[in-house]
Protein backbone atom coordinates (compact mmCIF):
# COMPACT_ATOMS: atom_id res chain seq x y z
CA UNK A 1 0.00 0.00 0.00
CA UNK A 2 1.19 3.25 -0.87
CA UNK A 3 1.28 6.79 0.98
CA UNK A 4 -2.40 7.55 -0.70
CA UNK A 5 -3.63 4.43 0.26
CA UNK A 6 -3.28 2.76 -3.65
CA UNK A 7 -1.98 -0.45 -3.99
CA UNK A 8 1.45 -0.60 -5.21
CA UNK A 9 3.64 -3.55 -5.58
CA UNK A 10 6.96 -4.52 -4.19
CA UNK A 11 5.76 -5.40 -0.31
CA UNK A 12 7.98 -7.97 0.84
CA UNK A 13 6.40 -10.29 3.71
CA UNK A 14 8.51 -10.96 6.41
CA UNK A 15 8.78 -14.52 7.90
CA UNK A 16 6.85 -15.37 10.83
CA UNK A 17 5.44 -11.45 10.36
CA UNK A 18 1.30 -12.21 10.38
CA UNK A 19 -0.55 -9.31 9.66
CA UNK A 20 -3.50 -7.95 7.41
CA UNK A 21 -2.91 -5.03 5.16
CA UNK A 22 -5.90 -3.13 2.40
CA UNK A 23 -5.41 -1.19 -0.37
CA UNK A 24 -7.57 0.41 -3.01
CA UNK A 25 -7.25 0.23 -6.99
CA UNK A 26 -8.62 3.16 -9.63
CA UNK A 27 -9.45 1.37 -13.12
CA UNK A 28 -9.62 3.88 -15.78
CA UNK A 29 -10.79 1.35 -18.20
CA UNK A 30 -12.76 -1.36 -16.26
CA UNK A 31 -13.18 -3.52 -19.38
CA UNK A 32 -9.63 -3.82 -20.47
CA UNK A 33 -8.66 -3.66 -16.69
CA UNK A 34 -10.80 -7.07 -15.92
CA UNK A 35 -9.03 -8.84 -18.36
CA UNK A 36 -5.60 -8.04 -18.43
CA UNK A 37 -5.04 -6.52 -14.73
CA UNK A 38 -3.13 -9.66 -12.81
CA UNK A 39 -4.12 -8.03 -9.74
CA UNK A 40 -7.81 -9.20 -10.48
CA UNK A 41 -7.25 -12.88 -11.25
CA UNK A 42 -7.00 -15.20 -8.52
CA UNK A 43 -4.82 -17.21 -10.59
CA UNK A 44 -1.96 -14.55 -10.47
CA UNK A 45 -1.67 -15.40 -6.54
CA UNK A 46 -0.84 -19.04 -6.49
CA UNK A 47 0.24 -20.10 -9.93
CA UNK A 48 3.83 -20.64 -11.78
CA UNK A 49 5.52 -19.66 -8.21
CA UNK A 50 6.92 -21.68 -4.96
CA UNK A 51 8.03 -20.49 -1.72
CA UNK A 52 11.36 -22.32 -0.30
CA UNK A 53 11.34 -24.20 2.70
CA UNK A 54 14.69 -22.27 4.35
CA UNK A 55 16.94 -19.92 2.96
CA UNK A 56 20.00 -20.76 0.74
CA UNK A 57 22.34 -18.92 -1.01
CA UNK A 58 23.66 -22.55 -3.30
CA UNK A 59 22.06 -24.27 -5.84
CA UNK A 60 17.85 -24.42 -5.27
CA UNK A 61 16.90 -28.42 -5.58
CA UNK A 62 12.88 -29.13 -6.06
CA UNK A 63 12.98 -30.79 -2.94
CA UNK A 64 13.17 -27.51 -1.06
CA UNK A 65 10.48 -26.14 -2.92
CA UNK A 66 6.82 -25.75 -1.62
CA UNK A 67 4.13 -24.87 -3.69
CA UNK A 68 1.21 -22.86 -3.19
CA UNK A 69 -2.26 -24.48 -3.03
CA UNK A 70 -5.09 -22.53 -3.51
CA UNK A 71 -8.64 -24.03 -1.97
CA UNK A 72 -11.47 -23.73 -4.07
CA UNK A 73 -10.06 -21.05 -6.47
CA UNK A 74 -12.75 -18.87 -8.08
CA UNK A 75 -12.93 -18.90 -11.94
CA UNK A 76 -11.05 -16.30 -14.14
CA UNK A 77 -12.49 -12.74 -14.06
CA UNK A 78 -15.19 -11.58 -17.10
CA UNK A 79 -17.32 -8.84 -18.37
CA UNK A 80 -21.08 -9.37 -18.70
CA UNK A 81 -23.60 -6.50 -18.68
CA UNK A 82 -21.16 -3.38 -18.02
CA UNK A 83 -19.95 -5.72 -14.90
CA UNK A 84 -16.85 -7.35 -13.63
CA UNK A 85 -17.40 -10.67 -12.15
CA UNK A 86 -14.91 -12.68 -10.03
CA UNK A 87 -12.74 -9.68 -9.29
CA UNK A 88 -10.47 -10.75 -6.08
CA UNK A 89 -10.95 -8.74 -3.04
CA UNK A 90 -9.39 -10.63 -0.83
CA UNK A 91 -6.45 -12.91 -0.40
CA UNK A 92 -5.55 -15.19 2.56
CA UNK A 93 -2.08 -16.88 2.58
CA UNK A 94 -2.10 -19.66 5.36
CA UNK A 95 1.80 -20.40 5.72
CA UNK A 96 2.44 -23.53 8.13
CA UNK A 97 6.18 -23.69 9.44
CA UNK A 98 8.12 -26.07 11.43
CA UNK A 99 11.17 -24.79 14.04
CA UNK A 100 13.36 -27.11 12.59
CA UNK A 101 12.34 -27.75 8.97
CA UNK A 102 11.25 -24.80 7.82
CA UNK A 103 8.27 -23.85 5.72
CA UNK A 104 6.12 -27.02 5.40
CA UNK A 105 2.89 -26.27 3.37
CA UNK A 106 1.25 -22.68 1.98
CA UNK A 107 -2.73 -22.35 0.88
CA UNK A 108 -4.37 -19.38 -0.21
CA UNK A 109 -7.87 -18.55 0.02
CA UNK A 110 -10.11 -15.89 -2.01
CA UNK A 111 -12.48 -13.65 -2.10
CA UNK A 112 -14.55 -12.60 -4.76
CA UNK A 113 -16.42 -9.60 -5.68
CA UNK A 114 -18.22 -7.67 -9.18
CA UNK A 115 -17.35 -4.20 -10.01
CA UNK A 116 -20.20 -2.44 -12.10
CA UNK A 117 -19.53 1.10 -14.19
CA UNK A 118 -16.62 1.87 -16.66
CA UNK A 119 -14.01 4.83 -16.29
CA UNK A 120 -13.35 5.85 -12.21
CA UNK A 121 -14.69 2.51 -10.89
CA UNK A 122 -12.79 1.19 -7.28
CA UNK A 123 -11.90 -1.84 -5.57
CA UNK A 124 -10.68 -2.19 -2.21
CA UNK A 125 -8.39 -5.60 -1.66
CA UNK A 126 -7.65 -7.11 1.53
CA UNK A 127 -4.55 -9.06 2.12
CA UNK A 128 -3.83 -11.13 5.20
CA UNK A 129 -0.64 -13.39 5.72
CA UNK A 130 -0.78 -15.70 8.65
CA UNK A 131 2.06 -18.10 10.05
CA UNK A 132 0.93 -21.01 12.31
CA UNK A 133 2.30 -24.50 13.24
CA UNK A 134 1.08 -27.73 14.23
CA UNK A 135 0.87 -27.97 18.57
CA UNK A 136 1.84 -31.34 19.16
CA UNK A 137 -0.54 -32.87 21.87
CA UNK A 138 2.60 -33.29 24.46
CA UNK A 139 3.08 -29.62 24.34
CA UNK A 140 -0.64 -28.68 25.81
CA UNK A 141 -0.92 -27.61 28.80
CA UNK A 142 -2.98 -30.08 31.26
CA UNK A 143 -6.80 -28.16 31.84
CA UNK A 144 -6.84 -29.30 35.75
CA UNK A 145 -5.27 -31.87 38.08
CA UNK A 146 -7.10 -34.60 37.69
CA UNK A 147 -10.81 -32.91 37.44
CA UNK A 148 -11.58 -29.36 35.13
CA UNK A 149 -10.70 -25.90 36.63
CA UNK A 150 -13.46 -23.32 35.23
CA UNK A 151 -12.26 -21.61 32.75
CA UNK A 152 -9.61 -24.01 31.58
CA UNK A 153 -9.97 -25.40 27.90
CA UNK A 154 -11.85 -28.20 26.98
CA UNK A 155 -9.58 -31.00 25.43
CA UNK A 156 -10.41 -32.71 22.36
CA UNK A 157 -9.07 -35.19 20.02
CA UNK A 158 -9.13 -36.79 16.23
CA UNK A 159 -7.44 -39.25 15.59
CA UNK A 160 -4.70 -39.75 18.63
CA UNK A 161 -3.94 -35.92 18.25
CA UNK A 162 -5.40 -33.89 21.29
CA UNK A 163 -6.15 -30.10 20.67
CA UNK A 164 -8.69 -27.48 22.41
CA UNK A 165 -11.87 -27.58 21.56
CA UNK A 166 -13.09 -24.44 19.59
CA UNK A 167 -15.49 -22.31 18.00
CA UNK A 168 -15.96 -19.76 15.23
CA UNK A 169 -14.55 -16.17 15.28
CA UNK A 170 -15.95 -13.46 13.71
CA UNK A 171 -13.57 -10.41 11.98
CA UNK A 172 -14.08 -6.71 12.36
CA UNK A 173 -16.56 -6.60 9.60
CA UNK A 174 -18.56 -9.40 11.07
CA UNK A 175 -17.38 -12.06 8.35
CA UNK A 176 -16.35 -15.53 10.00
CA UNK A 177 -12.50 -15.29 10.33
CA UNK A 178 -10.72 -18.40 7.78
CA UNK A 179 -7.80 -18.77 10.90
CA UNK A 180 -8.70 -17.30 14.30
CA UNK A 181 -11.46 -19.41 16.30
CA UNK A 182 -12.58 -18.69 20.12
CA UNK A 183 -11.42 -21.45 22.31
CA UNK A 184 -14.22 -23.09 24.44
CA UNK A 185 -13.65 -23.01 28.31
CA UNK A 186 -15.08 -25.14 30.88
CA UNK A 187 -17.96 -24.24 32.37
CA UNK A 188 -18.64 -20.90 30.65
CA UNK A 189 -21.56 -20.88 28.33
CA UNK A 190 -20.85 -18.82 25.07
CA UNK A 191 -22.88 -17.44 22.16
CA UNK A 192 -20.56 -16.87 18.99
CA UNK A 193 -22.51 -15.60 15.38
CA UNK A 194 -20.41 -14.43 12.12
CA UNK A 195 -21.17 -14.36 8.39
CA UNK A 196 -19.71 -16.86 6.40
CA UNK A 197 -19.28 -16.07 1.83
CA UNK A 198 -20.11 -18.88 -0.16
CA UNK A 199 -20.20 -18.65 -3.87
CA UNK A 200 -22.53 -16.45 -5.18
CA UNK A 201 -24.48 -18.74 -7.46
CA UNK A 202 -25.11 -22.20 -6.21
CA UNK A 203 -25.97 -24.95 -8.32
CA UNK A 204 -27.32 -28.56 -7.52
CA UNK A 205 -24.32 -30.03 -8.39
CA UNK A 206 -22.11 -28.37 -5.38
CA UNK A 207 -25.26 -28.31 -3.21
CA UNK A 208 -22.86 -31.52 -0.94
CA UNK A 209 -19.62 -28.62 -1.51
CA UNK A 210 -21.62 -26.49 0.59
CA UNK A 211 -22.95 -28.46 2.84
CA UNK A 212 -19.14 -29.96 3.70
CA UNK A 213 -17.90 -26.35 3.91
CA UNK A 214 -20.25 -24.95 6.28
CA UNK A 215 -19.13 -27.74 8.74
CA UNK A 216 -15.85 -27.51 8.54
CA UNK A 217 -16.60 -23.98 9.71
CA UNK A 218 -17.89 -24.84 12.41
CA UNK A 219 -16.72 -27.75 13.58
CA UNK A 220 -13.17 -26.81 12.86
CA UNK A 221 -10.83 -27.82 9.94
CA UNK A 222 -9.84 -30.58 12.24
CA UNK A 223 -13.15 -32.26 13.49
CA UNK A 224 -13.41 -33.51 17.34
CA UNK A 225 -14.40 -36.65 17.66
CA UNK A 226 -13.47 -37.25 21.48
CA UNK A 227 -13.86 -35.14 24.37
CA UNK A 228 -11.31 -35.42 27.17
CA UNK A 229 -13.28 -36.74 30.78
CA UNK A 230 -10.72 -35.42 33.45
CA UNK A 231 -8.66 -32.21 32.52
CA UNK A 232 -5.52 -34.22 32.53
CA UNK A 233 -6.22 -36.59 30.39
CA UNK A 234 -3.50 -38.52 27.93
CA UNK A 235 -4.34 -38.95 24.38
CA UNK A 236 -3.46 -42.90 24.81
CA UNK A 237 -5.63 -43.89 27.33
CA UNK A 238 -8.58 -44.81 25.86
CA UNK A 239 -10.83 -44.58 28.77
CA UNK A 240 -9.66 -41.10 29.61
CA UNK A 241 -12.17 -40.06 26.71
CA UNK A 242 -15.69 -39.94 26.10
CA UNK A 243 -16.99 -40.48 22.12
CA UNK A 244 -19.05 -37.03 20.82
CA UNK A 245 -22.08 -37.64 19.83
CA UNK A 246 -22.59 -35.86 16.26
CA UNK A 247 -26.33 -35.32 15.20
CA UNK A 248 -26.16 -34.22 11.19
CA UNK A 249 -28.38 -32.12 8.91
CA UNK A 250 -30.96 -34.27 6.79
CA UNK A 251 -29.69 -34.70 3.25
CA UNK A 252 -32.44 -32.76 1.22
CA UNK A 253 -34.83 -30.48 2.11
CA UNK A 254 -38.50 -31.27 2.80
CA UNK A 255 -41.25 -30.04 0.21
CA UNK A 256 -38.63 -28.35 -1.51
CA UNK A 257 -36.28 -29.96 -4.34
CA UNK A 258 -34.75 -26.26 -5.42
CA UNK A 259 -33.07 -26.42 -1.87
CA UNK A 260 -29.63 -27.31 -0.15
CA UNK A 261 -30.19 -28.32 3.21
CA UNK A 262 -27.37 -26.49 4.79
CA UNK A 263 -26.45 -26.47 9.10
CA UNK A 264 -26.37 -22.51 10.26
CA UNK A 265 -26.03 -23.31 13.95
CA UNK A 266 -24.11 -25.70 16.31
CA UNK A 267 -25.49 -26.21 19.37
CA UNK A 268 -22.51 -28.28 21.73
CA UNK A 269 -24.30 -29.42 24.83
CA UNK A 270 -22.05 -30.79 27.48
CA UNK A 271 -22.36 -32.44 30.04
CA UNK A 272 -20.28 -32.81 33.24
CA UNK A 273 -20.78 -34.09 37.52
CA UNK A 274 -18.46 -33.14 40.42
CA UNK A 275 -17.09 -36.49 41.90
CA UNK A 276 -14.90 -37.57 44.35
CA UNK A 277 -14.60 -36.23 48.01
CA UNK A 278 -16.62 -33.46 49.46
CA UNK A 279 -14.20 -31.86 51.15
CA UNK A 280 -12.38 -32.05 47.53
CA UNK A 281 -14.62 -32.30 44.56
CA UNK A 282 -13.20 -33.02 40.78
CA UNK A 283 -15.10 -31.43 37.98
CA UNK A 284 -15.42 -34.44 35.17
CA UNK A 285 -17.19 -34.71 31.95
CA UNK A 286 -20.20 -36.92 31.49
CA UNK A 287 -20.95 -36.42 27.88
CA UNK A 288 -21.13 -34.26 24.85
CA UNK A 289 -23.36 -33.95 21.55
CA UNK A 290 -23.39 -31.87 18.27
CA UNK A 291 -26.29 -30.61 17.51
CA UNK A 292 -26.90 -28.94 14.12
CA UNK A 293 -29.78 -27.04 13.28
CA UNK A 294 -30.49 -26.80 9.53
CA UNK A 295 -32.16 -24.32 7.00
CA UNK A 296 -33.10 -24.90 3.64
CA UNK A 297 -30.79 -23.05 0.92
CA UNK A 298 -32.06 -21.67 -2.28
CA UNK A 299 -29.48 -22.84 -5.19
CA UNK A 300 -30.10 -18.89 -6.78
CA UNK A 301 -29.94 -17.65 -2.76
CA UNK A 302 -28.00 -15.00 -1.05
CA UNK A 303 -24.13 -15.81 -0.69
CA UNK A 304 -23.59 -14.80 2.19
CA UNK A 305 -25.13 -17.36 5.06
CA UNK A 306 -25.09 -16.06 9.22
CA UNK A 307 -23.52 -19.07 11.31
CA UNK A 308 -24.10 -19.23 14.34
CA UNK A 309 -22.71 -21.22 17.42
CA UNK A 310 -23.59 -21.92 21.24
CA UNK A 311 -22.48 -23.94 23.79
CA UNK A 312 -24.11 -24.81 26.96
CA UNK A 313 -22.57 -26.35 30.09
CA UNK A 314 -24.97 -28.31 32.29
CA UNK A 315 -24.28 -29.41 35.71
CA UNK A 316 -25.47 -32.93 36.73
CA UNK A 317 -23.86 -33.13 39.93
CA UNK A 318 -25.94 -35.16 42.77
CA UNK A 319 -25.01 -34.28 46.12
CA UNK A 320 -25.43 -36.97 49.10
CA UNK A 321 -27.60 -36.58 51.72
CA UNK A 322 -26.58 -34.49 54.13
CA UNK A 323 -25.22 -36.04 57.27
CA UNK A 324 -27.57 -36.45 61.06
CA UNK A 325 -26.49 -33.83 62.99
CA UNK A 326 -24.14 -34.82 66.30
CA UNK A 327 -25.65 -36.45 69.29
CA UNK A 328 -27.21 -33.98 72.03
CA UNK A 329 -25.83 -34.49 75.40
CA UNK A 330 -28.64 -34.77 77.93
CA UNK A 331 -27.60 -33.94 81.60
CA UNK A 332 -28.88 -36.24 84.19
CA UNK A 333 -27.70 -36.27 87.87
CA UNK A 334 -27.88 -39.55 89.17
CA UNK A 335 -31.01 -40.40 92.17
CA UNK A 336 -28.63 -40.27 94.73
CA UNK A 337 -26.60 -37.41 94.43
CA UNK A 338 -27.80 -35.68 97.66
CA UNK A 339 -27.80 -38.94 99.61
CA UNK A 340 -25.58 -38.24 102.71
CA UNK A 341 -27.33 -34.88 102.86
CA UNK A 342 -30.92 -36.61 102.98
CA UNK A 343 -29.62 -39.28 105.88
CA UNK A 344 -28.97 -37.05 107.87
CA UNK A 345 -32.40 -34.84 107.59
CA UNK A 346 -33.77 -38.32 108.24
CA UNK A 347 -32.02 -39.08 111.15
CA UNK A 348 -32.75 -35.61 112.69
CA UNK A 349 -36.75 -36.33 112.18
CA UNK A 350 -36.26 -39.75 113.53
CA UNK A 351 -35.07 -38.84 116.56
CA UNK A 352 -37.30 -35.64 116.96
CA UNK A 353 -40.57 -37.66 116.97
CA UNK A 354 -38.54 -40.35 119.57
CA UNK A 355 -38.51 -37.66 122.08
CA UNK A 356 -42.07 -36.04 121.36
CA UNK A 357 -43.60 -39.58 121.84
CA UNK A 358 -41.32 -40.36 125.25
CA UNK A 359 -42.28 -36.73 126.37
CA UNK A 360 -46.39 -37.20 125.99
CA UNK A 361 -45.92 -40.46 128.09
CA UNK A 362 -44.62 -39.28 130.56
CA UNK A 363 -47.57 -36.67 130.98
CA UNK A 364 -49.95 -39.75 130.52
CA UNK A 365 -48.18 -41.37 133.64
CA UNK A 366 -48.17 -38.31 135.81
CA UNK A 367 -51.52 -37.99 135.88
CA UNK A 368 -52.61 -41.43 136.53
CA UNK A 369 -50.48 -41.43 139.68
CA UNK A 370 -51.81 -38.05 140.76
CA UNK A 371 -55.12 -38.90 140.62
Amino acid sequence: MGASGLCVAGNPAGFLDSKSTSCTRIFANLSKSCLTDPALDAASYFRDFTVLKVPVSDIIVQSMKVPVTAIAPPGAPHMKDNTCHNVVSEVIYGIEFSGTRGIQSVSVRFKVSNISGTSGSSLQQHFTLHFWTRTLSHMLPRSGNPGYITGAPLLVANGGTMQQMSVLRSEGDGSCSQFLRHTVQFGRNMRTGCKLSLPPILEESNCNYIQQKLYMALQGVNRAENLAIMGSAHPAQEDEWTTILIQNCPVKAVNCTACCMVPVTLEIQILWTKAGLLSNPQAQILGARYLYQCHPLKFLGTSMVPVTTVVTFTDMTEWPEPPRGQPQMHWKLPFDMFFPFKVTWNLERSYGGDLAACFLLILILSSILCF
